[in-house]
């Protein structure tokens, strides 16, 4: 019985620890921070400080430009400063465009 509760207050502590990282899904408007890495079809990037790591799924549709030239995805290295535009579209928030300067 003492071992189910302390598993019980583990996971309930657990979730609770979780749920702020749960909370912080993308909002509209302009988020700007550094690339951590990129995958196919996925941007994981920190904000200004390099803190708060978060990940956007990017569509192909996303408009990507690095030091105003077109780029690709896969052209964005890690450290670059990105800003990254999310708009709301059809009840889904979407990354429209990603703009990376290139390291300083």
């Amino acid at each position: 019985m003492i071992r189910r509760t302390f598993a019980l207050v583990a996971v309930v502590a657990l979730a609770v620890w979780a749920m702020p990282a749960l909370a912080e899904d993308p909002k509209p408007g302009t988020h700007e921070g550094k690339v951590v890495k990129v995958q196919a079809g996925k941007l994981t990037m920190t904000d200004k400080d390099g803190k708060n790591e978060h990940s956007h799924i990017v569509p192909a549709t996303a408009k990507i430009t690095l030091d105003g030239k077109a780029a690709k995805l896969t052209d964005l290295k890690p450290g670059q400063p990105v800003k990254v535009k999310i708009e709301k579209k059809e009840d889904k928030l979407v990354v429209v465009s990603i703009d990376a300067k290139k390291a300083d």
